[in-house]
């Protein structure tokens, strides 16, 4: 048998466009609706159950089992089972439905399956279904239906025979069978007033059981009312097999026979008669002796669970004796000095285990270095998990006492590597804003980014090159692919910016592998561009292109509900109405902005006429907007650094301190031994090497950390207090194989002479092995000879 689970299927279902509103939810981000079947419909269950019938429809039951998710299949051999085995995953790559690896099992003799174990010999319980009655402890109080008046409670051999009986006809597999047609059901209930217990029975064969502990209020229940929730609670739980068949309903509880004819019911008893009529049940009365498996489930002894009390601290018994020893060392005049204790140590009182106290705490003297036993045993213990500093003082106060105990305990808590690797911060993220140089004229300084993993559209489509002038705000979108080599995005670049704009001086990006190429810098550097990147992983340097691409995004989600076709179809009126919209930072539109006038729109048509300037007049306005614009940014970037610097704080570090590096922005890039959730958030610590402007430093990262940028936002820091001999190992840091990668030359491909006036320049054409195919560059030979010599020989 093979057992296939899958992942995220519900999300393969498409909503019809006119249902799309009725998937809606608000929250405090704004308003969104599902495209696609969520978690949680009422209708979602069926409906994918459906269309996985619908799939598996020729194989179902002739080799595959489906419910919901959960696929089984099952073979007589395994030459059969290989086949079997091809055609459903065949079959689920074809409908573009997916497995999750993890949770699959393969090639098994027996396996677990919705609650049952499934193997050679039939169908059985699942035993972790069990436990609970299989570990089910003797009776300590007498069973009321067991019980009659005037006669003593015996537990003896017999009963204990009986009583294991009873568990082993409630654990093995004869009591869960498999039903067969709509035809004789029943529900056997009672309560009592721990819990509820119901049997469903088929021709004298268990096809379920199940129980619960009664909830706060159900304890103020009359009895009457108890046996009907039991009986409501098996009709909830059996729906699926009671509801549109006729079923016999056995109850303890003699007066629930008449319940549909009882005339005076209270408002509980009114609901759940709504319920009831919702069956074709009849209720038949059923003495206490002969209902002894819904009795015992709903009399099941639940042990209370034990208060602990986890901040007390299970010390030694020679520590006792040592802190005794201490004390009597610290009294001794050439100790008394270190201690501090001045005219204190009268006030220590002896108890009549002689030992000094202040109040009711023991006194922890310097002498005999017991404080930092007792902080290590208080903070690192496998029972205490590292508390913070209030909580374990205030967790040692109760006990021990000493003058500065409570800085000595923030101290310690302060070096310790551990909880600064692992705790998260609840302060101000480290860092005043630092802005960029404001620009002096249009489309001198840009931003650009890619939006990648777009659905591909009928032109390949797949990728969206953002670019945005700083000063006007303006922006091309540009549609492409992810695979464009180097070649296809520069003359791609030239077409739709060079031309329009010419040069600009420096552009402002992530650290993209396009971008930090040695095809794409040398290209820049060919134009005279300067090429500015963001430190590692801190997208606020792009804050521009950031926030345009977040625009552009619901754009796209717009256009995709409102108007047919591919989102590439719609781009450039995209782009049309970003640049003519209004724009906060400089008051006016990208549009009027860039062309000192208000463009014209099949809507607005008041620039058309006399409102129009011509000759100078035009030069002059487009001059002083500039002027405005440049102006209205700086008042623009104050606020903003005022409100940014509101939410900072200050943090400087000095070359040589050594700091941890904070691991959370680093999803897909490091990878560690402990998973998900469990990894820590800090790193280190690292030695800083190099201060690079306000806010960023470089660091001494390991060999096994090669591949990563050294340069990091101050945010991304944390100072690190914890002794230089404690390190972090970094055997289970897994760096991503991309940011390992380093662009070499792989062979000199051509070689030419380039002649000026005064000077003859020798270039030779170089192959490089870059992350996105092999690049081509024009270097200077000697340059070349320098540093890859090998090359030549």
């Amino acid at each position: 048998m093979i057992k296939i689970k899958g992942i995220k299927g519900y999300h393969q279902l498409k909503v019809q466009e006119e249902d799309i509103p009725k998937t809606a939810f608000r929250t405090r981000y704004g308003h969104y609706e599902f495209t696609v079947m969520p978690f949680g419909l009422t209708n979602a269950p069926a409906a994918f159950m459906d269309m996985m019938n619908r799939i598996c429809k020729p194989y179902l039951d002739k080799f595959i089992i489906v419910f919901i998710d959960d696929i089984l299949i099952y073979s007589k051999t395994p030459e059969d089972h290989a086949i079997h085995l091809r055609t459903l995953l065949e079959l689920l790559r074809h409908e573009k439905l997916y497995a999750k690896f993890s949770k699959c099992e393969f090639w098994l003799t027996e396996v677990q399956f919705l609650g049952h174990v499934i193997n050679a010999q039939g169908i059985q319980v699942d035993p972790s279904k069990i436990e609970a009655i299989t570990k089910w402890e003797n009776p300590t109080v007498p069973l009321t239906s067991l019980t009659r008046k005037s006669v003593k409670f015996e537990w003896g051999t017999k009963q204990i025979e009986a009583f294991q009986i009873l568990k082993d006809k409630l654990t093995h597999a004869p009591i869960l069978a498999l039903p067969e047609g709509v035809e004789d059901f029943a529900v056997y209930g009672d309560a009592s007033h721990t819990g509820l217990g119901c049997v469903l029975m088929q021709r004298n064969k268990v096809i379920a059981y199940a129980s619960r502990q009664l909830k706060t209020h159900e304890k103020n229940y009359a009895t009457h009312d108890l046996e009907l929730g039991a009986i409501i609670f098996a009709l909830k739980l059996w729906r699926h097999y009671l509801y549109g068949v006729h079923f016999k309903v056995y109850t303890d509880h003699k007066s629930l026979k008449y319940i549909f004819d009882q005339k005076e019911l209270n408002m509980r008893q009114r609901r759940w008669m709504e319920t009831l009529n919702d069956y074709d049940c009849e209720i038949i009365y059923l003495e206490g002796k002969a209902n002894v498996v819904a009795d015992a489930l709903s009399r099941k002894e639940i042990e209370k669970p034990r208060r602990v009390r986890a901040l007390r601290l299970e010390l030694q018994v020679d520590l006792f004796n040592q802190i005794k020893e201490a004390q009597k060392q610290a009294k001794e005049d050439e100790n008394k000095e270190k201690e501090g204790m001045k005219g204190m140590i009268e006030q220590l009182v002896k108890g009549d285990d002689e030992i000094l106290r202040m109040n009711t705490r023991i006194w922890v003297p310097v002498t005999g270095g017991l404080r930092e036993r007792i902080l290590e045993e208080a903070h690192k213990s496998k029972y205490m998990m590292h508390p913070g500093g209030d909580k374990m003082y205030k967790n040692l106060k109760e006990n021990y006492w000493w003058i500065g105990m409570k800085k000595d305990i923030a101290a310690y808590v302060a070096r310790c590597l551990t909880c600064s690797q692992v705790k998260a911060e609840h302060q101000k993220p480290s860092g005043m804003l630092q802005q960029l140089e404001l620009p002096v004229w249009k489309w001198e300084m840009i931003t650009m980014d890619f939006i990648t993993k777009l659905p591909r559209t009928s032109r390949g489509n797949d990728t969206i090159w953002v670019i945005v002038d700083r000063l006007t705000k303006s922006a091309h979108f540009l549609a492409m692919k992810e695979t464009y080599s180097m070649d296809r995005l520069a003359q791609l670049y030239v077409n739709e910016i060079v031309s329009l704009h010419g040069v600009p001086l420096s552009i402002v990006s992530d650290r993209d592998s396009r971008f930090t190429s040695r095809f794409w810098q040398s290209f820049q550097k060919a134009l005279g561009t300067r090429l500015n990147f963001s430190t590692a992983y801190h997208p606020q340097t792009d804050g521009q292109s950031e926030r345009t691409i977040q625009t552009l995004e619901d754009m796209l989600r717009a256009c995709v509900i409102d108007f047919e076709g591919s989102w590439d179809d719609h781009l450039p009126l995209m782009e049309f109405s970003y640049n003519n919209s209004y724009h906060s930072s400089i008051q006016t539109a990208p549009f009027e902005a860039l062309y000192g006038r208000k463009c014209r729109t099949p809507v607005c048509w008041s620039e058309i006429g006399e409102n129009q300037l011509s000759g100078p007049e035009i030069v002059q306005e487009t001059t002083d907007k500039v002027f405005q614009i440049r102006e209205r940014l700086k008042a623009a970037r104050d606020r903003q650094k005022s409100y940014a610097d509101r939410r900072r704080k200050p943090l400087e570090f000095n070359v040589d301190d050594k700091v941890l590096l904070k691991v959370s922005p680093w999803k897909g890039v490091v990878r560690f031994g402990k998973k998900g959730k469990l990894s820590p958030r800090y790193v280190g610590p690292f030695k800083i090497l190099k201060r690079i402007g306000p806010v960023a430093y470089k660091l001494e990262l390991p060999v096994e950390m090669a591949g990563v940028h050294d340069v990091f936002h101050v945010s991304n820091l944390r100072k690190c207090l914890a002794d230089e001999s404690l390190l972090m190992p970094l055997q289970d840091v897994e760096v991503n194989e991309k940011l390992k990668f380093i662009e070499q030359p792989i062979q000199i491909e051509d070689r030419r002479e380039k002649r000026l006036k005064r000077k003859k320049l020798v270039l030779v054409k170089v192959k490089w092995n870059s992350r996105r195919g092999p690049e081509y560059t024009w270097e200077l030979e000697s340059e070349m000879r320098k540093k890859y010599p090998h090359l030549f020989q």
